[in-house]
């Protein structure tokens, strides 16, 4: 059984068939088996059982998982059999999607020079009140952070190239930089393009 295979991303649809996680392979297989969810063809839309998808054989290039007994295919997609319910639109502060919101870019002069060298400023300063929060941290490049010190942007002659605002990215897809083929026929390209342009 390969880790790395039951690492790969499978999306999660609520009983309605809105997406509203992605899961690895292994949690998804554990929800099919408990009875939680069921696998989706993305291509007949059929859905199966445990007792269904362990009695189908691999395809001719379909990803699977090797056990003593049988060859298991990847799901892609597996719906839940009783939650409704969406996912909370709203995105966790953390250094990593300050990071993507930013486009790893300092806000002050707009290079791009590597993560190593950007760090999180605050616009007005800590020492001045300043919060950790969405509409108050920027990335900046070393050079403007120290030529901002300790003061606000105005104070320091500087001007930020846009307002810093909490993302509108659709949290679903926010932790992961995947996308599969066969989820487009679930996921709106609008849904995609909010996340990508947030």
């Amino acid at each position: 059984m390969s880790a790395t295979v039951l690492q790969h991303p499978t999306l999660v649809l609520n009983r309605n068939w809105q997406p509203v996680h992605v899961a690895t392979v292994a949690r998804a297989l554990v929800m099919v088996f408990q009875g939680t969810a069921r696998v989706v063809d993305p291509e007949s839309f059929q859905t199966y059982t445990w007792e269904d998808w362990s009695r189908l054989r691999p395809r001719e290039g379909d990803r699977f998982i090797r056990a003593v007994t049988m060859r298991l295919r990847v799901p892609e997609v597996v719906a839940l059999t009783r939650y409704e319910g969406m996912p909370t639109a709203i995105v966790t502060f953390s250094r990593r999607n300050l990071f993507k919101r930013d486009r790893y870019a300092c806000q002050y002069c707009g290079i791009q020079p590597g993560p190593e060298l950007l760090t999180i400023d605050h616009v007005v300063p800590r020492s001045r009140g300043g919060a950790s929060t969405w509409d108050n941290c920027v990335l900046a490049c070393v050079e403007c952070n120290k030529r901002k010190a300790d003061r606000t942007p105005e104070q320091a002659g500087m001007r930020l190239r846009k307002r810093p605002v909490r993302p509108a990215w659709q949290p679903l897809y926010a932790s992961r930089d995947v996308r599969l083929e066969s989820w487009s026929r679930f996921v709106s390209e609008a849904y995609w393009n909010v996340r990508l342009e947030g």
